[in-house]
């Protein structure tokens, strides 16, 4: 079992920065991946970012060039750096630790971006 907790949404204009933190504990040597996702009401989660155990990464094309995925091993981590934020980019943020087997998710926390 592996337990996912974000913290770091909120409110902030157009062109501002947010960090996210996903703290992951549990089953750790099981994790291959981590990575971040969002849903919009009505919509399908989609993919954010996400990054390997080796430390390998993969953007959405519509995040790319602002936001940084990376994670600190030594505090079990992960962290969304989210800059240049639009106010499409407003929803719920979810945390994501995939295993051989199975996929773990945080609670949520909510970002939103005003014009």
């Amino acid at each position: 079992q592996v337990q996912l907790v974000e913290s770091g949404g909120g409110l902030v204009q157009a062109g501002g920065s947010l960090r996210l933190s996903c703290a992951a504990s549990g089953n750790l040597f099981s994790i291959n991946t981590m990575g971040w996702y969002r849903q919009a009401p009505g919509k399908k989660r989609e993919l954010v970012a996400i990054i390997t155990s080796s430390g390998s990464t993969n953007y959405a094309a519509s995040v790319k060039g602002r936001f940084t995925i990376s994670r600190n091993n030594a505090k079990n981590t992960v962290y969304l750096q989210m800059d240049s934020l639009k106010p499409e980019d407003t929803t719920v943020y979810y945390c994501n630790a995939a295993t051989k087997n199975n996929l773990y998710w945080g609670q949520g926390t909510q970002v939103t971006v005003s014009s």
